[in-house]
């Protein structure tokens, strides 16, 4: 006999549409699995067997053929082990339903038929329900991510038996649901707060411009300074996702595995700091089959790489078309993935090799240089802020005098994105000033006859770039959008061009 079993399988951060074929014919007893499997499907074989005799069920006698269509893609992971065993049971008839066609399902099989949690579960669901199915069966652990897609019913399953058993009608499981409201009610922001940082004022200014705008910032400062300290706390002044970002961001967290047991949503900004050993495939995604890297795990949060020129050259300079066009993409053998990586990178470099200031430095010139040739010009050009962090003085470390909370400044922050979103309400794929594109700028930057004297005087002094000019309108929309501004000011360009001190000429 033949039945059809519907699951999904992830591409890149979306999911299609696999049909699970069993058919049950004579012969010596033999399992056939085609359609492209990887070793961890093949290895399905064993545990599906195993776990319908440990569940009361029959391993179905002679040759037992399961095709996973499209036959044309690589199927990976062991998720389709519960809709080739719920196809098994209603191949060789000892299951009898109706249901098979209305629902996807998805899970891991352990040994005993328990269901165990598996990856990619939230964009599964988004295209079951895309698909028309009326419902998902899927592990309980995965079950709350899967339930914030509304209008689709979510089975939460612990076992094999238990999901046999509701598609046959004989037990009743009540579908889960999330209270999407409540979980974003209950967002815990870091203990970390801006108040705990003692004095760095004008550092803490330049991050508040940064996150209002969705800027990048480079830090530069000797050791001990705060660098990590306050890029930590960036996230803590961030507004609050909204729900498309959320979905967007928990389906390339759901498919790398992090989200924890039970976890409907990421309602946080994620705050990604990697080490300065990453390679290209951890930091934008890649391997054989490509998956998200560090980059796209940052998406909609902050990237934080501190020691920027101790990560290698490669590295760094690939990062370039994701930080101009918010998405990484990845071309291998098995295809071309393209992820999403709308980021904030915010980074941290001391401005010496031995990490001093350059007036106390003992290194040379030519080793100064060198330790600064290591970030590349076009790298700097799409750096927004470059910020000078000075050694705080003995008096601000021991007084009692603390800064604004970051609840103050998440308040001015949310209130210039709120003026951003109303000025870019016809073009809603643009998210805050830093996304703004050559048509925005003439449209909504605008400068006076004062003001752009002033950037033109920079501009020929400075000898800045095309790209740097750009990155300083936009810094100086943003100020002015913090000062509540209509147009931009003298002091607004001002302050944008003070932001481009590791540029070349004023640097040196």
């Amino acid at each position: 006999m033949l039945a059809r079993v519907f699951s999904a399988a992830v591409n890149g951060i979306d999911a299609y549409l696999v049909e699970v074929e069993v058919n049950c014919g004579f012969g010596d007893t033999f399992i056939a699995l085609v359609g492209l499997p990887d070793t961890a499907v093949k290895e399905s074989k064993d545990r599906v067997s195993t776990a319908l005799a440990n569940s009361g069920y029959k391993f179905p006698m002679g040759k037992t053929t399961i095709n996973l269509a499209p036959a044309d893609v690589k199927k990976e992971g062991p998720s389709f082990d519960l809709p080739i065993a719920l196809g098994m049971l209603a191949a060789s008839e000892q299951i009898e339903t109706d249901q098979l066609e209305n629902f996807a399902a998805v899970g891991e099989l352990a040994l005993t038929g328990a269901v165990r949690s598996c990856k990619g579960v939230l964009p599964i669901a988004l295209r079951a329900k895309a698909e028309g199915k009326t419902g998902v069966l899927v592990p309980a652990e995965n079950a709350a991510e899967a339930a914030v897609v509304d209008g689709l019913q979510v089975i939460p399953v612990q076992n094999l038996r238990e999901a046999a058993q509701f598609l046959e009608g004989e037990i009743r499981i009540a579908p889960l649901r999330v209270d999407i409201a409540k979980l974003f009610e209950h967002v815990d922001l870091e203990d970390a707060d801006f108040a705990e940082v003692k004095g760095q004022e004008s550092v803490k200014r330049a991050l508040e411009i940064a996150a209002a705008g969705g800027h990048n910032a480079l830090l530069i400062g000797p050791p001990g300074t705060g660098k990590s300290m306050l890029a930590k706390r960036l996230a803590t002044i961030l507004p609050p996702l909204t729900l498309a970002e959320a979905l967007e961001t928990t389906k390339i967290h759901s498919i790398v595995g992090l989200l924890k047991s039970g976890q409907a949503l990421v309602t946080q900004r994620p705050f990604r700091a990697p080490h300065h050993t990453a390679s290209d495939a951890g930091l934008l995604g890649g391997n054989i089959n490509p998956t998200p890297g560090e980059i796209s795990l940052a998406h909609n949060g902050v990237l934080f790489l501190d020691e920027l020129p101790e990560f290698k050259r490669s590295v760094l300079e690939t990062m370039r078309q994701p930080l101009e066009e918010g998405s990484v993409t990845i071309s291998r053998a098995a295809g071309t993935m393209t992820f999403p990586a709308q980021f904030m990178l915010v980074a941290a470099m001391n401005p010496t090799p031995d990490g001093k200031t350059l007036a106390d430095s003992r290194s040379s010139p030519r080793e100064i240089q060198s330790y600064l040739g290591r970030i590349s010009g076009p790298l700097l050009d799409r750096i927004d802020l470059h910020v000078e962090v000075p050694a705080v003085p003995f008096r601000e470390i021991s007084g009692d005098k603390t800064g604004e909370t970051s609840a103050e400044i998440r308040a001015r922050v949310i209130a210039a994105r709120q003026r951003q979103q109303a000025r870019f309400a016809p073009k809603p794929q643009i998210t805050c000033n830093a996304r703004m594109g050559p048509k925005e700028l003439k449209a909504f930057c605008a400068l006076d006859n004062g003001p752009k004297e002033l950037l033109k005087m920079a501009m020929t002094e400075l000898n800045f770039s095309a790209r740097a000019y750009d990155r300083i309108v936009k810094v100086a929309r943003t100020i002015a959008d913090l000062a509540g501004a209509e147009r931009i000011s003298g002091d607004h360009i001002s302050e944008a061009i003070q932001y481009r001190s590791l540029d070349r000429q004023l640097w040196t």
